[in-house]
This record gives structure tokens, sequence and C-alpha cells, in this order.
């Protein structure tokens, strides 16, 4: 199992269209968990479980296309597209 790790921070003034979108896609897609922050409100991370590398790649590439139909939440985004960070992990288990 590998995840596809996605955070962005939301400006307050898009922050209902945000929540409205979001819910959208969380009754479509239900192999990711939506997290907000506590600490720093507005700040959301998006956790995508993946069977194996290669798949936690293209969730990847997929969220931060310019093509993808994720990418209309990019407009919320404070500092836009290029403020949205994605990153794949991989399980540990001893492997240190």
């Amino acid at each position: 199992m590998h995840i596809c790790f996605v955070e962005y921070q939301i400006s307050e003034e898009f922050i209902m269209d945000y929540r409205s979108w979001a819910a959208i896609q969380q009754a479509e897609f239900n192999d990711f968990q939506l997290y907000e922050g506590t600490d720093q409100p507005l700040l959301f991370v998006e956790v995508w479980e993946a069977p194996n590398e290669e798949a936690a790649l293209a969730i990847k590439k997929e969220r931060c296309s310019e093509r993808s139909s994720w990418f209309t939440m990019s407009q919320w985004v404070q500092g836009g597209a290029a403020r949205i960070h994605a990153w794949t992990f991989r399980p540990v288990n001893g492997r240190l």
C-alpha cells in the first residue's frame, strides 16, 4: 500500500465554494480522506490510498494536471495551482 498526500490552503473568501465542491468529490471518490488543519484552519490535506507506487504516482499526476477535473479547486487555493503540493509515500515496515 502506498499513499499520495496532497496539501493546500484555501482562501477564506472561497471556503464555502470549496466545501460544497469537496463534498461532491468525497461522494464521488471514496478512495481518499480529506482533513482540515486544527492548528491551521483552511489548510487541507487529501490522503489517497493506492495499491502500489505506480498507482500513487498516477494519482499525483492526475491531481496536479491542469487537464484534471480536480484543477477547478486551484482557483480557491491561496497562490493558485503552484501552491498545491503533492507527494507519494511508501510504507517503511522495518526497512530503515
